[in-house]
Order: C-alpha cells, then structure tokens, then sequence
C-alpha cells in the first residue's frame, strides 16, 4: 500500500486520522480551499493540487473546502491545527475574516502559505508566503487591453466603460478592480468608467448586473469582469438585447471566454492557469518545509491574451 493518503472532502471541518497518517518523514500538508463548486477554476485547482500531491511520495495532504463559509474556513484552519500537520495552505474566503485563524496557525508553529488571493496586510507577519497571481498587475492589464483597442477604434477620448467587480470583500476582487481603475486613467485618461457593481464570480448574477447596466446607460462601449466566468455572463445579456460593439475584457481566461474571443465577440484578457496555481502553492509548501528560500510574494506570470495573439496559448481546461 503506497503510504502517502490522500483525503478529500467538500466541506467537512474534521478529518478523521487514520493509521496511515503515522509515517513520520511524510510531509503532512492541509489545505483549506475557498469554494470549489463556485467556479470550473476552482474545480480544475483542486484537481490539479490533489494530483500534484499524489504524484509526489513525500506529501500527505489533507484537503478541505470552505463552501464559501468563512465561519466553516475557521473551523477548518483550527482542526488542521488540531492534527498537527507540518503546513497549511489558504485560499482564504475573506482576507480579514481568516488573520485570526491564521495567527493561530503560526503560533502554533505551522507555516502557513496563501494561495490564489491574499489575506489583508495586517495578516502578513502570519504567513510565510503567497503563491499566485499578482492580482494588481492582472487589472492594470486588463486596463491596457482595452485603453489599447479604443485608441484602434479612435474612441478613446469619449469612451464609456462599467464594471462587474467580484465578490465583495474578497482580496482578489479587490485588487484585480483597483489595478483596473489605477491604470485606465493613466493610459485613457478621457476615458469614463461610469459605475461598477458585484458579480459575486457568477454567470448569471453578472448577466442580471449586466441587464441593468444596459437599461440604466444609453452608451456602453466596454464593460470590464474580473473573470471571464462574469464576462460572459455580461456579454450574454448584451447579446440579449441587441447590443453590439461593445469591447468585453475580462482578469482570468476561462473557456468559455476563450471560445467567445474565437467568435469574434469578446476581445480579451488574462491567461492564468488554475494548474499551475495550484502546482505553485504546493510547491512553496515543500520549499518551505525543506527549509528554501520562497519569496514572500511568490507570483507567477499572467500575460495579456487578446483576439490577436489567442492561438498562442492553449484552450482554457476550465
């Protein structure tokens, strides 16, 4: 029997410990996902990091999902301390909401790495590390890819935009918007970002964000998503209502933004694969334990994918 065991649940707070966990050069490592139903990213993330572990004879992981329940990621951090694993990885559910939970960890002498969306900074002296994407830099993109196709278009003095933000709160959201709005002034100062509002990540509440929008604005020439998952969702409704012409940029390539840029209907936006995510996270874990040196903002590369260079990268596999 391999002696590495791999447990896996949706949203338990508790994992029972078996003997199979005893092996003492193992490296015992928990993870405490934010809501992996929420999104195909989140999905393909935890595939990814349960193969990576799985594929490594070293690594024990526990892996637990939050539901999107702050209280439940709580409860989670505070039994993977419980169980004495050698490290933690957070994708938390709120940067503020988790520091308490995560200062535990670290007094607890447990190295903690946040993967995917960082806590708030008052939480840092917890953590070892963050794997991930820079978020800022992912918005201040998104904002030269659509600066850009205006001044093609010649619209850029008179330009239009709105925004679906992502959840409320949550760190990614929040950097991925102020990397947007800090940059579009710098590179299309005439431009005018005319409102933003939350798409909480899903489809179909951007697509109604994105209704409204097309009721309250006579003239919309972009919309800006923090992820295609909500770009689409707003282009959709476009579509619905007869609105064409609009430029769609969106902070995350998904598939279904992929598939829109080959038909011709939403012009770009970011690669990140949620693979690479989550071999990153682990990874830092393990560098960590085995005593290397890992940056503090352990990011890796997120390019501009637009209409023009698209068929130089892969099809989303989310």
């Amino acid at each position: 029997m391999n002696t590495k065991t791999l447990l896996t649940t949706a949203i338990a707070t508790t994992v029972l410990m078996g003997p199979a966990l005893a092996v003492a050069e193992d490296m015992r490592i928990g993870i405490t996902q934010n809501n992996v139903g929420v999104d195909s990213y989140q999905t393909t993330y935890e595939s990814a990091f349960i193969a990576a572990a799985e594929a490594n004879d070293n690594v024990r992981a526990v892996v637990l999902d939050a539901g999107g329940d702050v209280a439940r990621q709580i409860a989670q951090v505070d039994s993977l301390i419980q169980q004495g694993v050698d490290a933690i990885i957070i994708w938390p559910t709120n940067g503020e909401a988790v520091i308490p939970a995560v200062r535990r960890a670290n007094n607890a002498g447990i190295p903690v790495v946040v993967t995917n969306s960082n806590i708030a900074e008052q939480g840092f002296d917890f953590i070892r590390s963050f794997s991930g994407p820079d978020n800022v830099t992912q918005g201040s993109r998104s904002a030269e890819i659509m600066c850009d196709k205006f001044k093609d278009m010649g619209i850029e003095n008179e330009a239009k935009v709105v925004q679906i933000s992502g959840q409320p709160g949550y760190t990614t959201a929040i950097e991925r918007a102020a990397g947007f709005e800090d940059r579009l002034p710098e590179v299309c100062p005439n431009v005018d970002l005319m409102e933003t509002q939350p798409g909480d990540w899903n489809r179909e509440r951007s697509q109604q964000v994105m209704e409204a929008f097309l009721t309250k604005y006579d003239d919309i020439d972009g919309v800006y998503s923090g992820d295609d998952n909500m770009g689409v969702g707003a282009l959709n409704a476009a579509r619905a209502a007869g609105r064409e012409g609009i430029i769609f940029v969106g902070a995350t390539n998904f598939s279904v933004g992929y598939d829109a840029m080959a038909e011709g209907d939403y012009w770009g936006s970011i690669y990140q694969s949620p693979v690479d995510d989550a071999e990153a996270a682990l990874q830092t874990a393990i560098d960590i334990l085995e005593g290397k040196e890992v940056p503090f903002l352990n990011y890796f590369d997120t390019p501009k994918i637009t209409q023009d260079n698209m068929d130089e990268f892969t099809r989303p596999v989310f």
